[in-house]
């Protein structure tokens, strides 16, 4: 079920503004859909229900105000942006031709995102004892439980997602954790923020377990997905080293973090987080990376650019400046503490072949994350 637009999978047709706009008023307020509330639950609710409060601690330049009447706000300029896009397109372009490639984009990058990953982690990673992914749907969720389950245990967060269906989830190897996770400390880390501080993270964000290996070794093991700017990210690891520093029973646990960061190669102090800021706190912690002490600022591990069919008009470019404008930064990271263990290699991956092609814009038809994929061999420190 998809409200109709033309940024996301919706299908009917779209060639006039009248039918638009009967459709989409009836999708807001009187269409009923199904949305999964755990891993085995679901909820029937109307879609105007299901908008969420924009919160002034993780969007600051937003007022009180504004915060205050975020729901209606959001409601209207949802209407008002569709109705744009609608009307920009069918003047651009006749409606069969625009429609046609809408199609195809959405079978490729949408329909098949799920399939095309699930495809990619057996074909290139399924000798992986952890597997840590961010942003995850809660149909990823559903698929990976039904085809990995001879081979993985997938952990969801207890509390999951349903609005944004974003997740942080973990898969860990059977072969090397037979029991899978022996507990969830989502909560004690939400709790290990400083009182009166607030984080920019949302529900779905952080995954942290404990998990004991075949050797009897225990571990943390985290996913975390970092807000836009990266903001979350130090106070994020932090609160992870002090649950951990402050439970007796995980003082000896090995930890092993998979992150997106949302670091940046050039950070804005308050605004966006420096990568080499973000390293030389990690390293001050007592924390390695799959990239080192000192990560290469230039090591990207994104590049995305964005066109005008989007609601993040400020971060829209030219296809001429999708290099210059585009989201090309160091983002992504594996921590580990440097006491425990070393890197043996890291590789990053935009092809789903264990391969980075430098300077290729992606997602593509063939790799659907607009994220590269981390892989790391850790050896324990003797």
């Amino acid at each position: 079920v998809c409200r109709p637009t033309v940024i996301n999978m919706y299908s009917e047709d779209l060639s006039n503004l009248d039918t638009w706009f009967d459709k989409w008023i009836t999708f807001m307020f009187e269409d009923s859909v199904r949305i999964p509330i755990s891993e085995t639950e679901f909820e029937e609710t109307v879609p105007y229900k299901m908008l969420q409060p924009i919160s002034k601690a993780k969007y600051p330049d937003i007022t009180e105000d504004e915060a205050a009447r975020s729901l209606p706000i959001q409601t209207l300029c949802g209407a008002i942006f569709d109705a744009i896009l609608v009307h920009m397109m069918n003047t651009v372009v006749d409606p069969p031709v625009w429609q046609s490639l809408k199609k195809t984009m959405v079978e490729n990058l949408n329909k098949q995102k799920v399939p095309h990953t699930v495809e990619i982690l057996k074909r290139s990673y399924s000798s992986s004892d952890i597997i840590a992914l961010q942003e995850v749907s809660s149909s990823f969720v559903i698929t990976a439980q039904n085809h990995f389950a001879d081979h993985y245990h997938v952990v969801p967060p207890s509390e999951i997602d349903a609005s944004r269906d974003q997740n942080s989830i973990l898969m860990l190897s059977k072969a090397r954790f037979p029991n899978g996770a022996t507990s969830e400390i989502t909560d004690l880390v939400y709790n290990s923020f400083p009182e009166g501080v607030k984080v920019p993270v949302a529900t779905g964000d952080i995954l942290a377990i404990t998990a004991t290996d075949a050797s009897g070794n225990d571990y943390v093991i985290a996913s975390f997905h970092g807000d836009t700017n990266g903001l979350a990210t130090i106070p994020v690891v932090d609160a992870i080293l002090q649950t951990m520093a402050s439970n007796e029973l995980l003082a000896n646990h090995k930890l092993i973090f998979g992150m997106d960061a949302n670091t940046y190669e050039h950070g804005e102090a308050g605004k966006k987080q420096d990568v080499l800021e973000f390293a030389s706190h990690f390293v001050s912690k007592g924390l390695s990376s799959c990239w080192g002490d000192r990560p290469n600022p230039e090591n990207y591990t994104t590049f995305n650019a964005r066109t005008y069919l989007q609601p993040q008009l400020n971060k829209a470019c030219k296809s001429s400046e999708k290099r210059e404008k585009g989201d090309v930064n160091p983002k992504d990271f594996i921590l580990f503490a440097n006491e425990q263990f070393e890197v043996v290699h890291t590789l990053k991956d935009n092809t789903g072949d264990k391969k980075y092609i430098e300077d290729m814009a992606f997602p593509t038809l063939n790799f659907p994350s607009d994220h590269g994929i981390l892989s790391t061999v850790l050896k324990e420190r003797e």
